[in-house]
């Protein structure tokens, strides 16, 4: 554990004295329920939650950050829940994922497309009830293919009947109301081609959602997971309306959540970040600590790099995630920063492990248990192989629509690569072929991506931001791209043999 001075460090600026008081008493109340009434070390890798964590933290009102002034909240200042998050996964990553789902994956939309009595009495039970919220989209059946979902629903005038099944929803069993999506059941078997969403509240008659099994998660042990049955009669008044189509909302909520992921990836690099430096000056090998080992400083270089790119996501998500944007059109930048951002806190828990050792492979000690929790980070709201593919699909549309083939070419007129590009013509000064195959794509997409991340940390660096810390990220992922365009240049076209055991055994060739 580190010092209490590191704990409570504030690295924030304070947003208004409100929002401040509320920081500061957040920060207190992690202290004790994880520091002095518990042991996080022991909490974290305990199913759930003790009911005096969540009621603690619970009791300074954190997601009225989120709220709107109109309806008793501090503003629903995307900053501040960008902060909130961050302040969380400083000590948990469980904890700061829990604030997401209830932030960017319900009130957030709830704000955005609900009607106005249902917003009134979800956001008055989140401030003066402590309630919590979820979403459910995901199938057994349809994961990535949302669109696919069999869920459906019944129009009965004053009520919808929802009747499927979902799983892997964060919360699963713990909220109070869970944001549904489902498809029209037109008749005949046949489900409309949009979807649409509805707000369940659990607490009330007809509305109770059966949990059939919890899963035993890999890591962020104190989130439940499960599969749940859908069968459900919700008020038509908790049907949100969305100003263009359910795809279109789906679309803004989950790149308004990606926009976010920076919030729970800061606290938790910058952890990986202070303990790792901590640890390296504490420990001595052949005579000298391991600060004094090149290797070493590479790799605390590295986690420098990516704490100062996770920074620059933050500013620019502070800036364009608010809800008065439409964020349905932001593909490309949504799927990189979210991305970038996941890669970067799977790296920096490895890294981390790695300096530390042996010890650091337990359960118990901070360097295995982050591993394990930020590795699904990388899997939901949308795989990160799926999501690279993704961005260059959609440069590849934008460069046959502007009938260009050279790719330096297009990102130096591309709004969010254009700072980047002057330092990256060497190696993109060359013309693509707007067919490749999808591993390509994803090659490219994971390069199309940190030339984003450049270009957000050039914007940060006109803020004022730490100059060295500056020219290291830059230096980092320039680094990375170089790695990347040697694969995304090879011609590697190898693909499975699945009768592969056929002449293969080693022990037939041991002479």
């Amino acid at each position: 554990m580190l010092t209490d001075e590191l704990i409570q460090e504030d690295t924030l600026t304070p947003l208004n004295t409100r929002f401040s008081e509320l920081l500061s008493g957040l920060k207190q109340k992690l202290k004790s329920v994880y520091h002095e009434r518990g042991d996080i070390n022991k909490l974290a890798i305990t199913r759930g939650m003790p009911p005096f964590v969540m009621r603690e933290i619970m009791s300074v009102n954190p997601f009225s950050a989120v709220i709107p002034k109109e309806y008793g909240g501090l503003g629903g200042d995307v900053t501040q829940s960008i902060a909130l998050m961050s302040t969380a996964s400083y000590e948990s990553l469980a904890l700061s994922l829990t604030f997401g789902i209830n932030m960017a994956l319900f009130l957030q939309p709830v704000l955005k497309a609900g009607q106005e009595d249902t917003k009134r009495e979800v956001t008055n039970r989140f401030i003066t009830q402590q309630n919590m919220g979820g979403l459910m989209i995901t199938e057994p059946d349809f994961g990535s293919d949302a669109l696919n979902m069999q869920t459906s629903y019944s129009d009965h005038g004053s009520y919808n009947h929802l009747k499927g099944t979902k799983h892997w929803a964060g919360l699963t069993g713990w909220a109070d109301f869970w944001l549904l999506t489902a498809r029209k059941d037109t008749g005949e078997g046949r489900l409309a081609r949009d979807l649409d969403f509805f707000v369940c509240d659990v607490t009330k008659p007809n509305q109770g959602i059966e949990v059939e099994e919890f899963f035993e998660n890999l890591g962020l042990y104190q989130i439940p997971y499960g599969r749940n049955k859908i069968d459900v009669q919700i008020p038509s008044v908790h049907k949100l309306v969305p100003e263009k189509s359910g795809v279109k909302l789906m679309l803004d909520l989950l790149h308004r959540s990606r926009m976010s992921f920076p919030g729970m990836a800061m606290g938790f690099i910058q952890r990986m970040l202070d303990e790792a430096i901590t640890h390296c000056q504490q420990r001595f090998v052949g005579g000298k600590s391991l600060l004094g080992y090149d290797q070493v400083q590479q790799r605390l270089a590295q986690l420098q790099a990516y704490y100062t790119t996770v920074s620059a996501f933050c500013v620019n998500s502070s800036k364009k995630a608010g809800l008065k944007y439409d964020l349905s059109g932001i593909g490309i930048e949504a799927n990189a920063v979210k991305s970038i951002a996941t890669d970067m806190m799977q790296s920096a828990s490895q890294t981390l492990l790695q300096l530390v050792g042996a010890k650091g492979y337990r359960l118990n000690h901070i360097a295995g248990r982050s591993t394990t929790d930020s590795r699904p980070f990388q899997i939901f709201e949308g795989s990160n192989d799926m999501l690279y593919s993704q961005i260059s699909e959609s440069v590849v549309k934008l460069m046959r629509k502007q009938k260009e083939t050279n790719l330096f070419d297009f990102i130096k007129n591309f709004d969010l690569t254009s700072k980047a590009s002057s330092m990256l013509k060497e190696q993109f000064n060359f013309n693509i072929d707007l067919g490749m195959p999808q591993r390509k794509l994803v090659d490219l997409g994971q390069v199309i991506a940190r030339v984003i991340s450049i270009n957000q940390v050039l914007d940060l660096s006109n803020e004022g931001f730490a100059p060295k810390l500056i020219d290291g990220a830059t230096a980092c992922l320039r680094q990375e791209i170089d790695q990347l365009m040697a694969s995304f240049n090879g011609s590697n076209k190898t693909n499975v043999i699945e009768d592969y055991r056929e002449n293969s055994n080693w022990l037939n060739f041991v002479v």
